[in-house]
C-alpha cells in the first residue's frame, strides 16, 4: 500500500521503466494473432467457396458429358484445393471415368493416391473401389493384399464390404470354401448387399456340380 500519491506515481513510473517495453510487445503481438487469425479463417472460408463453385462446375460438366471440361476441372481443383475433401471427390471422380474410358492403369494410380491420404472415410472408398478394379482385371492376389494391409479398426464401417469383395476375390481363385465363410462374415457384420444370399446359394449349386463330376 502507498501513503501517498505521489508514491503510487513513482511506483506507476518505476513499473513501467522496467515493464513498459514488454506490455507494447505483448499488446502488439496480441494485435498480430488476433489480425493473423481472422485473416485466415476469412482465407479459408474464401477457398471453400471457390472450390465449392469449381466442383459445382464439375458436376454441370459431367452431367452435359462434357468431358473435356471434366478433365480440366478435376485438374484445377486438385492443384488449387489440394488436400480438400473437394479435390478427393473429384480424384475418385476421375478415376471413375478413367475406368469407364478403359485407363485401368490410370484409374488405379489416382485411388491408390487418395487410399494413402488421411482422411480415412474416403480413403476406404478408394480402397474398395481400387479392389473392385483389382476384380475386373484379374488382379486377384494383388487384390487380397490392399484388403489385408486395411486398419481394421479404421474401417470398421466397412468392414461387410471388404468381407463380400474378398469373397468376390475367392470366387475368383476358386477357393470356393473361404469365399463362403467371406461372404457369411459380411451377412453377419449386416451388409446390405441384395446380392450376397445370390452369390452364397451360387457357390452351393457350383460345389454340387463339383461333386457330380
Amino acid at each position: 500500500m502507498y501513503d501517498t500519491e505521489e508514491e503510487q506515481v513513482e511506483a506507476l513510473k518505476r513499473w513501467w521503466q522496467e515493464n513498459g517495453t514488454s506490455a507494447i510487445v505483448g499488446l502488439v503481438v496480441g494485435i498480430v494473432v488476433i489480425v493473423g487469425w481472422n485473416y485466415w479463417q476469412d482465407h479459408k472460408k474464401a477457398q471453400a467457396a471457390e472450390a465449392s463453385a469449381a466442383y459445382g462446375q464439375l458436376l454441370k460438366a459431367l452431367d452435359e458429358d462434357k468431358k473435356d471440361n471434366v478433365n480440366k476441372l478435376t485438374g484445377h481443383i486438385q492443384e488449387q484445393f489440394k488436400g480438400s475433401e473437394y479435390a478427393t471427390y473429384s480424384g475418385l471422380m476421375q478415376a471413375k471415368l478413367k475406368a469407364e474410358q478403359g485407363d485401368f492403369d490410370g484409374a488405379k494410380q489416382i485411388l491408390k493416391t487418395i487410399a494413402a491420404e488421411s482422411n480415412k472415410h474416403l480413403g476406404n472408398i478408394a480402397k474398395i473401389r481400387l479392389v473392385r478394379l483389382m476384380l475386373a482385371t484379374g488382379d486377384y492376389e494383388q487384390g487380397l493384399q490392399i484388403i489385408n494391409s486395411v486398419d481394421a479398426k479404421a474401417a470398421a464401417s466397412y468392414s461387410a464390404n471388404y468381407d463380400e469383395l474378398v469373397g468376390d476375390l475367392y470366387v475368383a481363385l476358386d477357393r470356393l470354401d473361404e469365399a463362403r465363410t467371406s461372404y457369411q462374415n459380411a451377412l453377419r457384420n449386416g451388409h446390405p448387399s441384395p446380392l450376397l444370399p445370390f452369390k452364397i446359394d451360387d457357390l452351393t449349386a457350383q460345389e454340387k456340380l463339383d461333386t457330380q463330376k
